[in-house]
This record gives structure tokens, C-alpha cells and sequence, in this order.
């Protein structure tokens, strides 16, 4: 009996927790039930809301909920020169180098009349090679004529008697053509010998060598002694630059083979001398570079005693220019779902409102940005804020 009635405590016990469990199930469900409905309430009066203050807004200005105004800076679109440079690294070169070499055979040094860093002139002695057989050919050369000028002479004589002879009927027709004959032939003579001497003294003034170009000599690599023959291994001997005319080179990317041609404009600046000139593109090249895809240009540039070879010149190549054009910085330019806008500052009602003004872009350099459409003069550009700044906002340029 004692478990027969343990037993149906235990059933009563469960049966009334069942029964609990539904009621706080039940008591969820409503509460969850009436939270949404709340917030869909919620959700419908704040609509409302929000449509009435617009409509008092537009009625009663005044009675409107004050918004706070958004500090920023503005400028307003002046038209502008828009110009767009192609960015590049090159060098000042001379445009006359001479490298110094014999014109002749090479030979032994003798004397040398120049040193590194020399300003020479054209036609100057550099150097004198030893000359002791060409001096020797030569004399030959000249005692050689002095013989068949005598034997000459003497035939020449003996010619004119023959011929006095034949024409007098004495002597035969075979000796003065024979005696006519030696004459020519030492004429003949006589000719091969000035080619001789002109020769011989040829090579002789080849031992002298002389500067072709004026300018300040770069290299000596010589000395009394050596054989010179213009370059010693990969390297010459004698290296003359005209400094009077230069040049600034560069390598251009082949994607502006259309773009840069002779007389293009130019802005070269020497940055280690705080230069900066005009020029105009002299030599655009036509050939590829198969390693770095480019092709060459030059510049020449004035002489001036600052400038020297191989100095670093910063290079900007004009390729593109539209006067009048609208432009803005290149910072204010930003983009949604729709393209590319700016902000821009209007006035409605005595306020400063910030508006979205859709754009189209152009070419940018520098910190520009060319607006080809979406903006005219006087328009209010945002250029400072604009940022967070979104469509309709109250703004302000006045720090309160």
C-alpha cells in the first residue's frame, strides 16, 4: 500500500509539471507575439513622423527640427589651362664627343701636350707619335725626285739636240723617238715621285695628332711610352667633350609612340641645381627597345657653365593640353553604384545644402583631375569634409 501510494504522489507531481511547462510556453509566444506587433507600430508612426517633419519643413521652416550644420571648405570652378605631362628620368649629354684616335697606323707615344680636364680647341697638338721612319721615307722620297730631276734635265737636252739634228736631215727617225721616249718616261717618273712625297709627308703629319672638336678633354689614358691607338681595351685613350652643346635623353614607354614626336614640348629640370627649361623634342627615335619596351628622345638644351654631361634631368613631355577646361582635385573625386560624383555646395533657403553632383573624368596629373562634364564655372566644390557628407546635408564654411 505504502508504494501504491508513493507511486501516485510521483504521477500528480508530473502531471502538474507538464502542465506548468505549457503555461510558460504559452506565456513566450505572446509576448513575442505582442513585442512585434509593438514594433511594427513602432516602425509606422516613425514614417509618419518623418513625413510630417518634411512637410513642415517645406511650410514652416521655422517650426522644422533644427539640424546641425557640417563644417567644411569650399572653392567655387574657375576654367583653367589643363596640362598633362608624361614623367621621366634622363641625362644631360654633349651632342659632339670625340674619341681621339690616329688616322693612320698606331704608334708609340713620343710626347703628350694634353692632361684630363683640359679645355682644348679644335686643331690642337695632343699628342706626337715617334716619327723617326716616316722622316726617312720621306728624305727618300724627295733625294729620289732631286735624281730624276737631273736625269730629266739631261735627257731634255740630249732630246732637243736630236731633234735639231732631224731637222737639219742628219741622224736617223729611231733615234729621236727613242731620245722623246726616255724623256716621257722620266716625266712619268717624276710624277710617281711627288705622289711618293705626298704620301710619305702624310704619314708623317699622322704622328701629330690634333683635336678635331673644341671642348674639355674627359679622358687622357696615355702616357709616353705606350702605343696609342684610340682605345685601350673597351676604353678610349682620348675622350674630347663639347660642352658648348647639349642635350637631355631619355627613354620614352613605347605607349606614347603617338604622343611624342619632334617639337613636342618640354619642361626639363635639373634638380641639383634648382634649373628648370623649356625645350622642344629634337630626335624622337623609331626603334623599340626589345629589353625595355621604350624608344629614344632627345632634347637640346642651351650651354650654360652649370650644366655638365651626365647630370640627372628630370624630364616632363606635353602630351596633352586643353585651355579653358574644368578641373578639381583629385582627392574630391569619389565613386558609388552609379560612377563617379563630387560634392558640391547650393544654396536653398538661406542654407547651405551639400548636393551630389554625378561627373565625367578625364586625364588627371598632379593633383588634378580633368571634369569633362557635371560641372560648370562658379559651381561650389567641397574640398575639404566632403567625405562623410551625404545628399541634402546642412553644411557650413563658419567654425562656430
Amino acid at each position: 500500500m505504502q508504494k501504491i501510494a508513493q507511486l501516485a504522489l510521483m504521477a500528480t507531481a508530473i502531471t502538474l509539471a507538464s502542465c506548468g511547462a505549457k503555461s510558460d510556453n504559452n506565456a513566450t509566444s505572446e509576448k513575442q507575439a505582442k513585442l512585434a506587433e509593438l514594433k511594427k507600430q513602432q516602425a509606422g508612426i516613425n514614417a509618419q513622423i518623418e513625413t510630417l517633419e518634411k512637410e513642415l519643413a517645406k511650410t514652416d521652416p521655422a517650426a522644422a527640427k533644427e539640424e546641425k550644420a557640417k563644417l567644411v571648405t569650399i572653392a567655387a570652378i574657375q576654367p583653367e589651362t589643363f596640362v598633362h605631362y608624361i614623367d621621366l628620368q634622363g641625362r644631360v649629354e654633349a651632342v659632339n664627343i670625340s674619341y681621339v684616335a690616329p688616322k693612320g697606323a698606331p704608334g708609340v707615344v713620343k710626347a703628350v701636350y694634353v692632361k684630363k680636364g683640359d679645355v682644348v680647341r679644335k686643331g690642337q697638338l695632343l699628342l706626337k707619335l715617334e716619327d723617326a721612319i716616316p722622316r726617312q721615307s720621306l728624305a727618300a722620297a724627295q733625294q729620289n725626285q732631286e735624281t730624276l730631276k737631273t736625269q730629266l734635265a739631261y735627257l731634255k737636252n740630249l732630246y732637243q739636240k736630236q731633234k735639231n739634228l732631224w731637222d737639219q736631215n742628219i741622224g736617223t727617225e729611231v733615234q729621236l723617238i727613242t731620245a722623246k721616249n726616255n724623256v716621257d718616261n722620266v716625266e712619268s717618273q717624276m710624277k710617281a715621285s711627288d705622289e711618293q712625297i705626298k704620301i710619305a709627308k702624310e704619314q708623317l703629319n699622322y704622328t701629330s695628332i690634333y683635336s678635331d672638336v673644341n671642348g674639355v678633354a674627359e679622358d687622357v689614358n696615355i702616357r709616353v711610352g705606350e702605343t696609342f691607338a684610340g682605345i685601350a681595351g673597351t676604353s678610349p685613350q682620348i675622350k674630347i667633350v663639347n660642352t658648348s652643346d647639349l642635350k637631355v635623353t631619355t627613354e620614352v614607354p613605347e605607349n606614347y609612340l603617338g604622343k611624342v614626336a619632334v617639337g613636342t614640348k618640354v619642361k626639363v629640370n635639373l634638380p641639383d641645381i634648382n634649373r628648370t627649361l623649356d625645350a622642344k623634342i629634337s630626335v624622337a627615335g623609331k626603334l623599340i627597345d626589345l629589353t625595355n619596351r621604350s624608344f629614344f628622345a632627345e632634347a637640346r638644351i642651351p650651354s650654360d657653365a652649370a650644366f655638365h654631361p651626365n647630370q640627372v634631368a628630370l624630364v616632363q613631355i606635353q602630351d596633352y593640353t586643353k585651355p579653358q577646361s574644368i578641373t578639381a582635385p583629385v582627392n574630391t573625386i569619389q565613386s558609388d553604384d552609379k560612377g563617379k560624383y563630387v560634392m558640391v555646395a547650393v544654396k536653398e533657403n538661406g542654407k547651405m545644402i551639400a548636393h551630389k553632383r554625378p561627373v565625367v573624368i578625364g586625364e588627371f596629373y598632379g593633383d588634378k583631375m580633368e571634369i569633362k562634364s557635371g560641372l560648370q564655372t562658379g559651381d561650389l566644390i567641397v574640398t575639404d569634409g566632403f567625405q562623410s557628407l551625404y545628399e541634402g546635408q546642412l553644411i557650413t564654411t563658419e567654425n562656430k
